[in-house]
């Protein structure tokens, strides 16, 4: 499982002027090197008449990072670095982002090209709501009915995410709960339940939670 880390909540876009030169930045959540590439292709797709699209993304965290960058025919190492570097000091993962250059007539140098493109990422990183990707349990619990308001209370108080209630003989809850808060969520279960109430881990995956 992954150290909790930083992601895009959503997809933003901001445009930057550069001496008549059009940068639109637009930055998204990608949980895979697939999204990445889909999202990358859409908005060339998207901005097919566009000078350039120069892309650069990181998927996961910590050691299992994988990272990409393009040029899309910038002078190496003038477009697609700087983007990339932003992504890098930003402390996101599961993120790409895609400038889309449209050329004002003014050549800018390879100076003014990497200040350029590591504006317009830095305007989208600073301006993107952000969450945190953690490990979670998907888990079940058989409940008399007399303790169900307050197994809600307790899992409402361990940020247990309520998936379902089946209303039988029992009530079946089917919850997803932090990696990090299970332990205390189990032992205050047993506790407030005189051990009539175990917690059934059916499944380990991870989701997004603002932040």
């Amino acid at each position: 499982m992954h150290k909790p880390y930083s992601t895009p909540l959503t997809e933003i876009r901001r445009e930057h002027l550069v001496v008549n030169s059009r940068f639109i930045a637009t930055l998204a959540p990608a949980a895979s090197p697939e999204a990445a590439r889909a999202f990358i292709a859409r908005l060339k797709t998207e901005f097919a008449d566009a000078q350039h699209n120069v892309a650069a993304y990181i998927i996961g965290s910590g050691n299992t990072v994988t990272e990409f960058c393009s040029d899309d025919g910038e002078p190496s190492g003038t477009a697609g670095k700087p983007a990339l570097a932003v992504l890098r000091g930003s402390g996101l993962g599961d993120v790409a982002v895609v400038i889309t250059r449209y050329f004002g007539g003014t050549l800018l140098g390879t100076g003014g090209l990497v200040k350029a493109y590591t504006e317009s990422t830095q305007m989208v990183v600073n301006a993107v709501p952000r969450g945190r990707r953690i490990s979670v349990y998907i888990a079940m619990l058989v409940i008399p009915y007399p303790l169900l308001e307050r197994v809600r209370a307790l899992a409402a108080r361990q940020q247990a995410e309520m998936i379902g209630e089946d209303f039988g003989a029992d009530i079946t809850m089917t919850v997803r709960i932090p990696v990090e808060s299970f332990e205390a969520f189990q032992n205050e279960l047993r506790e407030r339940s005189a051990g009539k109430i175990t917690v059934e881990i059916i499944e380990t995956t991870e989701t997004v939670v603002a932040i």
